[in-house]
């Protein structure tokens, strides 16, 4: 418990005193973000501001996580962990994909970065690589970090995928969760703070995975997770790195985190939803990104198919801004939306052990 508190505390100090170096830098150098010509008008007002801020949330996660072991080392806490370092390289080398598209954009003077496939490209790579690793490195138990079944609270045995299918699993879960979160990025401080949200949940999950794993309290309502503990601290820092660039990206936005943010925060929980054996439940958790998504698919098959549009503007945050909602007010409604998303996903959860253990 203590090295989550230090890992909170250093990513947040780190996340919240970067930023404002960033907006100066990027400021300094005219870095500003382009703002799409087909979305809500008001938004125009919003060219020029700062990009990129997702290496603030980057690094305050990485600091967090390296800082809160460096300190735990006196205390004799467990050390650094594959589960925690292949998530974290997840999230970092998508965070590089979006890096590449953010860098694009501004150095061209538009808001189209890298092509599609371009996108795509970095993103399967990124997917496969991490997917493969995650099946080695068994610990002294015979687990690893990433389980070929599939998992809502704990492995469905009767669901055993091949080494293939698991990796076009992982691939999928990459590419949704990272352009779930980046397509929810699109109000000032929703994709900050809904991904707190999310992590924040998470750290409660982890921690009771760890103290009822299976090499602790064995029994039928035990959790075969490799690195439970590691994992609670990857989420500490990811949610407190979040809350410190949400500081300066509260409406008005003084930053964005840009793709460089949203792919990273995207495969970061796709990542943990992998290692923690729950790939069905972030779902539950993360329900605030999946209608996000779902709403620009939604809008695209109705359109396609009958030639009305579905919603005014999708994503659908952008239908209620076109509704006469003012920003801060879908803001805040989506948050608390987020909220009892993760809320709901945490009874789930802890419902599925009280009815293991009975």
């Amino acid at each position: 418990m203590r090295q989550i508190l230090f890992a909170v505390m250093i990513a947040l100090a780190v996340s919240i005193t970067l930023t404002p170096l960033l907006i100066r830098l990027f400021a300094k150098r005219n870095v500003g973000q382009e703002i799409r010509s087909d979305g809500p008008a008001s938004h125009q007002a919003k060219r020029g501001t700062p990009t990129m801020g997702g290496i603030a949330i980057i690094v305050g996660m990485w600091a967090g996580y390296l800082g809160s072991h460096l300190i735990g080392i006196r205390y004799d806490a467990e050390g650094l962990t594959v589960s925690g370092l292949l998530v974290l390289g997840l999230a970092t080398a998508l965070g590089v994909v979006g890096f590449l598209d953010d860098y694009i954009k501004l150095s061209k003077r538009r808001n189209l970065g890298l092509t599609a496939k371009g996108k795509y490209l970095g993103q399967v790579t990124a997917a496969v690589v991490f997917g493969v690793l995650a099946l080695r490195f068994p610990n002294n138990s015979g687990l690893t970090p990433a389980s070929r079944h599939l998992s809502y609270v704990r492995d469905y045995n009767f669901l055993y995928f091949s080494v293939i299918v698991f990796l076009i699993f992982a691939v999928f879960l990459v590419v949704a969760w990272s352009n779930a979160v980046n397509i929810t990025d699109g109000l000032d401080g929703l994709a900050a703070g809904s991904m707190a949200l999310a992590l924040g949940a998470y750290v409660i999950v982890t921690l009771w995975q760890y103290t009822n794993a299976c090499s602790i309290k064995p029994g039928p309502a035990c959790y075969s997770v490799r690195d439970p503990l590691d994992l609670a601290l990857v989420c500490a820092s990811g949610a407190a790195a979040c809350i410190g660039f949400l500081w300066w990206n509260a409406n008005p936005a003084k930053i964005f985190m840009g793709d460089t943010g949203s792919l990273a925060l995207g495969g970061l929980i796709a990542g943990i939803s992998i290692t923690t054996r729950t790939e069905l439940l972030m779902a539950v958790i993360g329900a605030l990104f999946v209608a996000e998504i779902l709403s620009v698919a939604l809008q695209i098959a109705v359109f396609r198919t009958t030639r009305t549009r579905l919603f005014k503007m999708a994503p659908f945050h952008h239908h209620f801004e076109l509704s006469a909602w003012p920003e801060t007010a879908v803001i805040i409604r989506f948050w608390l939306l987020g909220g009892i998303s993760a809320g709901v996903g945490l009874m789930l959860f802890y419902g599925e052990h009280l009815a293991t253990v009975h």
